[in-house]
């Protein structure tokens, strides 16, 4: 597999995945539109890294050597023409992302890969912005990137079979395992965790219990390393009424949102990111 990978996007999931890559021994190309967003995204990596180094699980040295690893810049071309594989881990909007894939089939060479990160938009629809959708393939990573042992790899209607033999090497070297997965609203993780939460979300509704006892009783009666409704103000109740509605869309009420999730929202209580959601937060 290719020695050098881009990364496009350098918000939460790029940042980590550039990170996972250049662990692996890989170079990355970190690509986004700003040097402020550079600069958080190479920040970020710095603090997991000494994370890393602090739980005895990386030395110093390699933590240096994988910093090295990660070249950032603002121009897009650079980034990717020398590329064999280009993961994309821009915002989850179709548009923008064909817009990105657009000008990757621009720019890269006819060989290189091209990954997009999403957790549930049609790869098939993000290839058709590109003259080589076989090369078009779904790499739907988990946060934190670093740590997460799971790729979702979706192959998507024109996904070539030895495309997703390389991301699965790709995968392998980078010590993930993979999942593969037909081009489905949802996949199946986002469609799993998506139903679980809008019935738990929908049983607060209900007065069946207080928000802290429903998440209580997910965590230490099933396991969950974390409860429904601290996860949605997690990753935030406009994406989950996002999902909700995409996957209403796909396959009927059962993903319907719950009315006290379509009120949070109006109201601009999105979660953590704003102070408040299912719970209050100190900013």
């Amino acid at each position: 597999m290719e020695k050098t990978i881009a990364v496009i996007g350098a918000g939460l999931m790029g940042s980590g995945i550039a990170q996972s890559v250049a662990m692996a021994g890989k170079n990355v190309r970190l690509y986004d539109i700003s040097e402020a967003a550079l600069e958080k995204g190479i920040a970020s990596v710095q603090k997991s890294l000494a994370r890393f180094v602090k739980a005895g699980k990386l030395s110093e040295q390699a933590a240096q050597q994988t910093l090295q690893r990660i070249r950032a810049g603002t121009d897009l071309q650079e980034a990717v023409e020398e590329a064999g594989v280009v993961i994309e881990a821009v915002p989850e909007d179709l548009s923008l992302k064909k817009d990105v894939f657009q000008k990757l089939d621009r720019y890269t060479k006819r060989e290189a890969i091209l990954a997009t990160n999403t957790s549930e938009l049609s790869v098939t629809a993000i290839a058709s912005a590109t003259t080589k959708p076989d090369k078009v393939i779904g790499m739907h990573w988990f946060n934190p990137a670093p740590v997460m042992k799971l790729i979702e790899i979706v192959k998507g209607e024109t996904t070539s079979e030895e495309t997703v033999a390389a991301v699965q090497k790709l995968s392998q070297e980078i010590g993930k395992e993979t999942v593969v997965v037909k081009d489905r609203q949802g996949f199946v993780t986002t469609r799993a965790i998506a139903a679980h939460m809008i019935e738990c979300i929908r049983m607060y509704e209900e007065g069946v219990a207080s928000a802290e006892d429903i998440d209580k009783a997910v965590r230490l009666g099933l396991n969950y390393p974390m409860g429904p409704l601290e996860l949605a103000d997690m990753v935030g109740l406009d994406t989950m009424l996002f999902v909700s509605e995409n996957l209403t869309e796909a396959y009927g009420d059962r993903f319907r949102a719950p009315q006290i999730l379509r009120k949070l929202v109006e109201a601009g209580h999105l979660g953590r990111k704003t102070g408040k959601g299912f719970y209050t937060y100190n900013k």
